[in-house]
């Protein structure tokens, strides 16, 4: 009698895994076989990177995964298991992972020429500056090369103190703008400040539609601006700087008519306007190049990195004649802003985009994308909302849509059960419980439905 039970509930066990294993989405076909791997396991390279590296470094899932390959939107481990990127390094890798235009830009560079300085000419710094140059509007058109996003915004609130005169900046509320002085002083969230001196930086209220306090009335975040200036400032202010949609804030996008309303107000004030492009730059927003462009608004300055170069350390300001001759009131250098080797990397991948359609591609499979995450908002309830555009879109979990409470724990259980069924999302927000979906631009309407589906048996099982 019980020996018969047990075989029922082993064959019971069975049918339902039979069952969930029928349910799991299958992951579009790819036509890539990746190089076998040697190399340390992630156990290993778990051990050394406690050891050796930063303690401030932290892993998505219960388990780190260990990548050692990639092509195109997918990722690989260390035992060849294929992954659905759709975090891109962090919105960085626009083009795919190791596109063969890329690499070979880079390679036949590094053959020639590594790194000499900006002190000799070299072709490829002016190449890619001035193929830069004619993707911006108006004056734009002087380019300084960095290393990285938040170098680039060090430099824009720099030159926009030394250009005005003026120490004040307005940056607003849960935005993150870097981790250095400057930047860590217009970054807003308690999440990514330290102890440190941060002066000259006031944050206005976020102009958020779904968080925010006055809902979409753009009106009223603008009188904030003002009040700010007015109340905080000798009423005359450095700048403005913002991101056309936080990343790291979660995919907040602008209550629309408010950016507009905002530069006219601070450029009043004297102050320059900053628009940080770091992560929705460069295709990534689909119905245009730069996010700031969405809001009809030309800034004074432009920042940028992550796409700019693939995973490339790259990054750039790109500002006015005249703006630009600030900092020729001392010497200003960066060692490795504009090396041939980076910026080989970055003309190729302007080509890319301009070849393969990767803009187009980011507006029509984003838009797909987008419309699927709002009908699986119908059907589960812990969605509060959908938002973003293109390839830079949010979905925020929530216990109670009422009350709003952040799903932080469901958050991560969720996204260790999409990794389980083969795909890779990030998570941010203040509250870490917002999916940041930021594939690569090569992302396919195929990829969508796949991490669609996934996203779906993930939530069915919370």
């Amino acid at each position: 009698m019980m020996r018969g039970a047990r075989i029922a509930r082993r064959g019971l066990s069975r049918l339902a895994a039979a069952v969930e294993t029928a349910t799991v989405p299958r992951m579009p076909a790819f036509d890539h076989v990746p190089l076998p791997y040697d190399g340390p396991s992630a156990a290993e390279i778990a051990r050394k990177r406690a050891e050796f590296l930063s303690p401030s470094l932290f892993h998505f899932y219960s388990n780190p995964l260990n990548i050692v390959e990639g092509k195109m939107q997918y990722l690989y481990d260390e035992h060849g298991r294929r992954y659905l990127d759709a975090f891109a390094g962090i919105a960085t890798v626009g083009c795919g992972h190791c596109h063969p235009d890329v690499v070979d830009a880079i390679t036949v560079q590094a053959r020639r020429l590594q790194h000499s300085t900006v002190l000799y000419l070299n072709h490829a710094i002016g190449d890619f500056a001035e193929a830069l140059a004619a993707k911006m509007p108006g004056d734009l058109k002087v380019v300084f090369f960095t290393n990285s996003g938040t170098e680039a915004n060090e430099l824009a609130i720099m030159m926009a103190r030394l250009y005005t005169g003026s120490h004040d900046i307005i940056s607003l509320r849960n935005s993150y703008h870097g981790n250095a002085a400057g930047t860590m002083g217009a970054t807003a969230q308690k999440n990514w400040k330290f102890s440190v001196v941060q002066s000259g930086v006031h944050h206005a209220v976020n102009p958020d539609p779904y968080r925010g306090a006055f809902g979409s009335d753009a009106d009223k975040y603008v009188r904030d601006v003002h009040e700010v200036i007015e109340f905080g400032t000798t009423g005359q202010v450095a700048g403005f700087i913002s991101e056309a949609i936080q990343g790291v804030g979660g995919i907040v996008e602008m209550t629309p008519g408010y950016l507009p309303l905002a530069y006219e107000r601070v450029r009043k004030a004297g102050g320059l306007c900053i628009a940080d492009e770091v992560q929705v730059g460069f295709a990534r927003v689909g119905s245009h190049f730069w996010g700031f462009e969405t809001h009809g608004v030309v800034p004074d300055i432009v920042t940028m990195a992550k796409g700019i170069g693939n995973g490339i350390p790259l990054g750039a300001v790109v500002t006015t004649p005249e703006i630009a001759q600030v900092l020729t009131r001392r010497c200003y250098f960066n060692t490795f802003g504009g090396n041939p080797l980076c910026t080989a990397a970055g003309l190729a991948v302007l080509r890319v985009l301009e070849k393969e359609g990767l803009q187009e591609n980011a507006h029509a499979v984003g838009s797909y994308l987008k419309d699927r995450l709002r009908a699986l908002q119908d059907k589960h309830e812990i969605i509060g909302d959908v938002r973003g555009t293109g390839f830079m879109l949010g979905v925020e979990l929530v216990t109670d849509r009422q009350h709003k409470t952040p799903a932080k724990d469901e958050i991560c259980h969720a996204m260790e059960h999409m990794k389980e069924m083969g795909v890779l999302v990030g998570k941010g927000g203040f509250y870490g419980n917002v999916f940041r979906i930021t594939p690569p631009l090569c992302f396919t309407k195929e990829d969508a439905d796949f991490f669609v589906d996934v996203m779906d048996t993930a939530l069915s099982k919370l």
